[in-house]
């Protein structure tokens, strides 16, 4: 934790053990580790006023993740999660849940790494009548793209994404369009109050046919992008679509890893916000935002 937040970690849980951490202390080795208790008694034990989950969001964590959640939040402590799986399985739960403990739920770390994107749609949106939203929230669907407009197979691109640490070693999700559904789900659920978890998703994915598609687009001065979209005019469905989009859109010109997100609002005009590229650093930083958030809340003045 940095120095100057005022915050403290209290304990760690892993997959099969935790530890407590006393005040000023480093975290010791992971042989010295006690077994895992109910979260209940953690938190009991700890007085901890937030639960910061980062669990894979794969089957196997799901269970977990929902249960600490759901435990945490009707106990009033507050949750920062990055973990994505029972968010989009259990909006509604987790809602009700922070309803019945008067807590709270953050989850920058899922829908976008550094970019602000959940602030945006939670908070500073509010009266700006947002009707779309427009985005491309998955840096390595970006930069394969990019590869395959400069004539670089598709196989070559995903294992350079690999290599630079842009994409996990399954590329699968951010291939298939299913990692910017994802976030444009979870973005709209903030802006409209949408179920997540009732949302449609119509993805077109990048494969075999594409890098033909992304050399035209270069050759006409157009960069094609996978384009994620939400709209009131189509209730409860995303759409992801692979555009080929001229320079003078926002999408155009974000680079290798960086998101982009177009925030449609008819009478404030379009609002963009760019940036914040795929990394395990930008998402822990996004959730350490979240978390500095929640704790300063009662601060006096601008801030």
């Amino acid at each position: 934790m940095r120095q100057d937040s005022g915050l403290r970690i209290a304990a760690i849980r892993g997959h099969a053990s935790q530890v407590f951490l006393a005040p000023g202390s480093g975290v010791p080795d992971r042989s010295s580790w006690e077994p895992l208790r109910p979260l209940g008694e953690t938190l009991a034990s700890t007085g901890a006023a937030v639960l910061v989950q980062a669990l894979t969001s794969s089957p196997e964590a799901h269970a977990r993740a929902l249960q600490e959640a759901l435990a945490a939040l009707r106990s009033g402590v507050d949750v920062v999660t990055a973990t994505k799986s029972h968010i989009l399985s259990n909006w509604r739960d987790l809602e009700q849940a922070a309803v019945e403990g008067k807590s709270r739920i953050r989850i920058s770390g899922a829908t976008g790494a550094a970019l602000p994107t959940a602030d945006l749609a939670r908070v500073a949106l509010r009266g700006m009548g947002c009707t779309a939203v427009r985005a491309c929230p998955n840096g390595t669907s970006t930069f394969v793209l990019d590869q395959l407009s400069a004539g670089i197979g598709l196989d070559a691109a995903v294992l350079e994404a690999q290599r630079r640490g842009i994409a996990e070693a399954d590329a699968s999700a951010d291939l298939s369009g299913k990692d910017a559904a994802t976030k444009v789900r979870l973005i709209a659920g903030l802006l409209w109050d949408w179920d997540v978890a009732r949302i449609a998703v119509e993805a077109e994915p990048i494969d075999r046919r594409v890098p033909a598609l992304a050399l035209a687009a270069a050759r006409q001065g157009s960069r094609l992008r996978a384009v994620a979209r939400a709209s009131l005019d189509r209730p409860l469905v995303v759409t992801v679509r692979l555009e080929a989009v001229a320079p003078t859109d926002p999408l155009f010109h974000i680079a290798g890893p960086e998101k982009a997100m177009v925030f449609g609002c008819p009478e404030a005009g379009d609002i963009t916000v760019q940036g914040g590229r795929s990394s395990p650093a930008g998402a822990a930083l996004a959730m350490l935002k979240d978390l500095l958030n929640l704790a300063g809340l009662s601060t006096a003045g601008f801030r």
